[in-house]
């Protein structure tokens, strides 16, 4: 860190930095002439290194006001504010994202896979760039460009296109990961934060009529029948049901406890005869604790292809195994169950959630209107019963007199 002055040589042209005060002279490193620094102030520059780089400004014709900037980059330099030091660490995009999942998502999040695959997709795009170089714009681009193809290599079979809800997912991620990096000291500012999120369209709900549920458990085989009516009976998500063990189930009281849920919070969920009649005929593993396992007592953890040959027996398409949890919903709302006991017993935390099943329920906003009439009622009918009193008090009077002046 200095203050120099710099002076050209009249013969060859060369420039010097004259790093001393009080030089009066200099001989040329180039041809050798005596050059003759004048007395007067001259073109003063101040050098730092703000960690590996090396940094010179012009300041000026006046040494003191070089020293007072000098000075104050200093103090910038220890609290890391000269050249945003703190973002100079270089971290590239790729290797903060292995730490961010290693680190956060896996301790922190049950969907901490889900991180990782919508990284992998930013990654993509990203890859080989240093966190401080991503601008705003950058990210307007992946999304203009995630919504035509696929970015990277495209594999036959696959959708060549995404949704905007996908796109929305991995922009959510990236947000969290430049948060995380700023808390971390990695960045110094979050340039996604502004983002704005892509319109999503509806959420898609697709549930099984009547007829469709009992072709759906009349084509399932003992391996999936049992698994069948727990869903439609209980909404259980498909992950809750392959986790169960037989401590899970109190048949005394008809109730099943989850511990593992989507929420993280212990959930009981209540069994009806079909429910029970369904796990009683499961047959016990001596050798594990799961109620839906193989033979070597492993739980299962892929049954989309028994699942889909039951939908093809069905004659049944466009359904997917969380829409039995839509199916156990819609029909709980058609039957008459009000709004926030359908959502107790999804486990959803936000009756938002639930609302999207309301336009199933024919009573369910003539329902409000009737409790909003029975409040107004409870206003006017005191009114009302005086006037119809005073009413019949004056009819009574002159019926009364009508009857004194005919003499009866």
């Amino acid at each position: 860190m200095a203050v120099f002055n710099r002076v050209t040589c009249l013969t060859c042209g060369h420039r010097h930095n004259i790093y001393e005060k009080n030089l009066k002279e200099i001989s040329c490193i180039k041809c050798r002439k005596t050059i003759i620094i004048p007395s007067r102030e001259g073109n003063y520059y101040i050098e730092n290194y703000a960690g590996n780089r090396r940094v010179r400004e012009k300041i000026g014709f006046n040494r003191k006001l070089a020293e007072i900037v000098d000075s104050k980059r200093k103090v910038e330099i220890v609290e890391g504010k000269f050249l945003d030091t703190n973002k100079s660490n270089k971290i590239k995009f790729e290797v903060f994202a292995k730490e961010f999942v290693e680190v956060y998502s896996k301790v922190n999040k049950k969907s901490w896979q889900s991180d990782q695959y919508n990284l992998n997709s930013l990654g993509k795009f990203f890859a080989g760039k240093y966190l401080h170089e991503i601008t705003v714009k950058d990210i307007e681009n992946y999304k203009v460009e995630r919504l035509k193809h696929v970015i990277g290599k495209h594999k036959p079979g696959k959708p060549k296109t995404v949704a905007a809800a996908t796109v929305n997912r991995e922009l959510a991620t990236l947000k969290t990961m430049f948060n995380k990096a700023v808390v971390w000291k990695k960045l110094k500012e979050n340039t996604a934060k502004t983002i704005q999120f892509l319109k999503e369209p509806n959420g898609r709900m697709r549930f099984l009529e009547e007829e469709e549920i009992t072709k759906v458990l009349n084509n399932s085989d003992k391996k999936m029948r049992p698994i069948l009516v727990l869903a439609l009976n209980t909404g259980m998500r498909r992950g809750e049901i392959l986790g169960l063990k037989w401590h899970d189930i109190d048949f005394k009281r008809d109730i099943i406890t989850l511990l593992d849920t989507k929420n993280g919070e212990k959930r009981e969920v209540y069994m009806n005869e079909q429910v029970k009649t369904a796990l009683i005929r499961v047959r016990k593993n001596p050798v594990s604790p799961y109620i839906f396992c193989d033979k070597d007592g492993k739980p299962f953890y892929d049954i989309r292809k028994s699942f889909w040959t039951v939908l093809r027996k069905s004659g049944i398409k466009d359904f997917h195994f969380h829409d039995l949890r839509h199916t156990f919903a819609s029909h709980l709302v058609m039957s008459g169950v009000d709004l926030n006991t359908v959502r107790e017993l999804m486990g959803h935390k936000d009756i938002r959630m639930t609302l999207r099943y309301s336009h199933l329920s024919p009573s369910y906003k003539r329902s409000a209107i009737d409790l909003l009439g029975k409040k107004i009622d409870t206003m006017w009918t005191p009114e009302l019963k005086s006037k119809k009193l005073q009413k019949s008090e004056f009819t009574q009077d002159i019926e009364n007199k009508v009857l004194m002046s005919s003499g009866k």
